[in-house]
């Protein structure tokens, strides 16, 4: 809860930094309940921050400065209401929504409910309305705490183009009457899949960069757990959630050992595994086990990842399991990329011929992977040429300068 946290920073203006980057997603949703606005309850909440930094230096920082925020932008909220000409019946709707709040004072009887708007607010922000770039961005601003200047930076477009997603956003939002709400059990599925997939989309994009001269963001790995990790407190009993928990953790355990010293990619057979993050390893088995009995897609790649992350060698993987969890995936979730993922376990598992059938099956334009596994499955089978050729055709699709690198370097070595 915001009164929870306290800061040991003496400066002022840090002390507002620091306590607005933790808590400003729990002051937005809890305003956004309040007033039925996301724009509205942004405003509100820069409004406190404004505030903040002009009164915590002059007058000193608050004993509980969290719960300071918190306060003041209820009240704010509340004073905007009475403005409004709808406090009263603000106030009984929020009332009936908080039926356990002792205190009538509105500004006082939200605390408890904070977990429920969170999770509001999640689930608005990832509405299927907006389009994805629009609920990635809204999702980085509000519950990432993120800038509209960091996600432009970290998504390599202009700074103009986040924050014309994010206005749009808001408009699409209030214009369409969509409220600030957890959906009815009949929705409550499909709007699940499309938080759990901005989440996976912001991880993926620091994962492995699509664009650029970074291999991996690592900022947009760490926002994306951290958002994960939120929602698998908000939603304990659904095992997709700490599915996706498990996979981006597993994952992530292997970030310190994907880079070499000049940030050059190494690529996961080439790997130092001594320096995987084993912390991180134990967690994301740790939430796997929660899923146990499920077959979720998200449970799917946790437990290929779980096969790698149990591998202490390269030679000790699993590939007969994974390319079985692969064919799994195929049926629950079929797509190309899942069919060019277990393509390349097959490969392993039974060797480069079979494959290889399976990778000339597939369609997918514009994917550089794909030229990239057939010429590693070509190589293998001698065919030097036809792979040195996949290679150049791969590179010339990326659009990241650290994996093009990559591909001229394997078709270089096929010369």
């Amino acid at each position: 809860m915001g009164g929870s946290v306290t800061v040991a920073v003496t400066d002022p203006r840090t002390v507002v930094e620091t306590v607005w980057q933790m808590e400003s997603a729990r002051i937005i949703a809890g305003l956004a309940r309040m007033v039925g606005d996301i724009g509205l309850a942004e405003e509100l909440a820069q409004d406190t921050l404004v505030i903040a930094l002009e009164q915590w230096p002059a007058h000193g920082v608050p004993q509980h400065p969290a719960s300071w925020l918190t306060a003041t932008a209820k009240h704010r909220a509340v004073d905007l209401l009475r403005r409004q000409s709808r406090y009263r019946e603000k106030l009984a709707e929020i009332g009936r929504a908080a039926p356990h709040a002792v205190d009538p004072d509105v500004a006082a009887g939200l605390d408890d409910y904070i977990g429920d708007d969170l999770l509001r607010l999640i689930f608005t922000t990832c509405h299927p309305i907006l389009s994805t770039e629009s609920r990635v961005a809204l999702t980085l601003r509000l519950l990432g705490g993120l800038t509209t200047e960091e996600i432009a930076r970290a998504y390599l477009v202009p700074e103009a183009t986040v924050g014309k997603r994010i206005t749009r956003a808001k408009r699409t939002l209030a214009g369409s009457g969509v409220p600030i709400e957890l959906p009815p059990p009949a929705e409550a599925s499909q709007r699940l899949a499309s938080v759990l997939e901005v989440i996976y989309l912001i991880f993926n994009e620091g994962y492995a960069a699509t664009s650029g001269d970074d291999w991996m963001r690592p900022a947009l790995c760490t926002e994306a757990m951290r958002l994960g990790r939120v929602l698998a407190g908000l939603a304990p009993q659904e095992p997709e959630v700490h599915g996706l928990v498990a996979l981006m953790e597993l994952q992530a355990s292997r970030m310190p050992a994907r880079t070499a010293a000049d940030g050059s990619p190494v690529l996961l057979q080439d790997q130092d595994r001594g320096r995987w993050d084993r912390l991180l390893i134990r967690r994301g088995l740790q939430a796997l086990a929660r899923t146990e009995g499920t077959f979720g897609p998200y449970v799917l790649q946790a437990s290929i990842a779980a096969c790698h992350a149990r591998a202490l060698r390269p030679e000790d993987t699993d590939w007969v399991r994974i390319a079985a969890l692969y064919e799994v995936l195929a049926y629950v979730a079929p797509s190309p990329v899942v069919d060019l993922n277990r393509a390349v376990a097959v490969g392993h598992a039974d060797g480069p011929a079979r494959a290889l059938a399976i990778v000339d099956a597939l369609t997918l334009p514009h994917y550089p992977l794909l030229p990239a596994v057939r010429g590693d499955l070509l190589a293998r089978l001698g065919r030097t040429a036809e792979a040195r050729d996949e290679f150049r055709r791969a590179a010339a699709m990326t659009r990241n300068a650290r994996e093009r690198h990559v591909f001229e370097s394997r078709a270089a070595e096929l010369d």
